[in-house]
């Protein structure tokens, strides 16, 4: 009997440390990544939410927004496949702290035009791709990295925490960034990003992980392209969460960039509102980041992705035909619960699928369409927004990712039972 009770005790006990979401951060290089990339993000949230509202302010016009909007994520459509490559050529590590130093020197160069009255719009646009040019290299390497700071057993948790900390600053970013506008100015949402990103340099350079072997090949960069290109063709699951992700970053996620004209022309409620906004999507996904882990295995990953995509989807038609402030603030924290779950099931799939020699292609890969394709659909929803106004916009896209979801989860009904 006694034994009995202790096997279960101990089987209770494995149970809840599966299901802790913090369970990753007993790495001690995964806890001072994640600390750091945390703190910064904050600061990147806050550059987003100024460069939307000056975006708006400088030109007046939702498409200009879209613009802004769609010119950092561009070049990781152009890049992000390449950056992949060189990812999985080089030591990650390095190649993290190098666009990480980049990525400051950014900021600070956006700082000092905005403080200096020389920001125009194509500045701005200039700026944000430059932003994007980097992160077509920054974001396969930092993403594929992960699971030397874990290991493969944690990954999908890791992924799930790492997006709960994205999550938490956009949480803090545009609450923060708010009450900086109205009271500093936005050159000081600009200023406080370029400071954050001393932390997450720090961070990257006390991790301690084992040196880099270089691992020689014959093959060019445009050949260890196209075996990415292939494994990802030969391999359904791989492929059909690619194409759903895709097609969700096209029409579903872009709507991020239509906030600041939604604040403003539909809930007329200014910059308060316009942070308001993405706070309650960062509230809803931080929930659905440490909600993922808690689930553990009880529902197939697979399954859980599917529900996720329609509830995404769906909500966000319903946020579309809202005009007050505070039901349309419910309606995304809902929204930003089922993007959350979307994108970080399908990043924890693709990658623990993926062997180790081509992880890094398989994440540019997620990479090029869940970054990437964005700024066709931020061009799309500005363009439509501009005839039919951002609510008819942003709903009507969402119709077009439940119907392509549909399609997709009923040609492949094998990715149901994923774990």
């Amino acid at each position: 009997m006694n034994n009995t009770l202790g096997t279960q005790y101990i089987s209770r006990v494995a149970t809840l440390a599966r299901t802790n979401p913090f369970r990753p951060l007993v790495h001690r290089n995964f806890r001072i990544f994640w600390s750091g990339q945390t703190l910064s993000l904050i600061g990147t949230w806050m550059q987003a939410v100024g460069e939307g509202w000056l975006a708006l302010q400088l030109s007046n016009s939702a498409l200009i927004v879209g613009v802004v909007a769609g010119a950092s994520a561009l070049p990781v459509l152009l890049l992000s496949l390449y950056g992949g490559v060189v990812a999985d050529r080089n030591d990650k590590l390095k190649v993290v702290r190098i666009a990480q130093s980049l990525l400051l020197i950014q900021a600070s160069v956006l700082w000092w035009f905005t403080a200096t009255d020389h920001l125009t719009i194509r500045w701005l646009i200039l700026l944000a791709t430059m932003n994007g040019l980097i992160s077509a290299f920054e974001i396969p390497a930092r993403q594929s990295f992960i699971v030397e700071l874990v290991g493969r057993e944690d990954l999908v948790d890791a992924i799930a925490l790492n997006s709960a900390g994205f999550n938490l600053a956009r949480v803090i970013g545009p609450s923060v960034a708010a009450i900086v506008i109205g009271t500093l100015g936005p050159k000081w949402c600009f200023a406080l990003n370029s400071m954050s990103y001393l932390a997450v340099l720090a961070g990257l350079f006390m991790i301690r992980v084992p040196a880099w072997e270089r691992v020689e090949t014959g093959a060019s960069p445009i050949e260890g392209m196209l075996e990415g290109f292939r494994y990802i063709r030969d391999t359904p699951l791989v492929s059909v969460l690619v194409r759903v992700v895709g097609v969700t970053a096209i029409f579903g996620i872009s709507f991020l960039a239509m906030m600041p004209v939604v604040a403003r022309n539909v809930l007329r409620s200014g910059a308060s509102g316009y942070g308001v906004l993405l706070t309650c999507v960062g509230i809803g996904a931080l929930v659905g980041a440490l909600s993922l882990a808690a689930l553990g295995q009880r529902i197939p990953r697979g399954q859980l992705f599917i529900w996720a995509t329609y509830g995404f989807a769906a909500g966000l038609v319903i946020f579309s035909l809202m005009h007050r402030l505070l039901p349309a603030a419910i309606m995304l924290v809902f929204v930003g619960f089922g993007m959350l779950l979307h994108g970080a099931l399908a990043n924890g799939l693709m990658q623990s699928i993926a062997p180790d020699e081509l992880r890094g292609r398989v994440v540019s890969a997620y990479v090029f369409v869940a970054v990437g394709l964005v700024p066709i659909g931020s061009f799309i929803l500005g363009a439509v927004a501009r005839v039919a106004g951002v609510d008819w916009a942003i709903g009507g896209c969402a119709v077009v990712v439940l119907a392509h979801s549909a399609w997709a989860f009923a040609k492949n009904p094998a990715l149901r039972t994923v774990r």
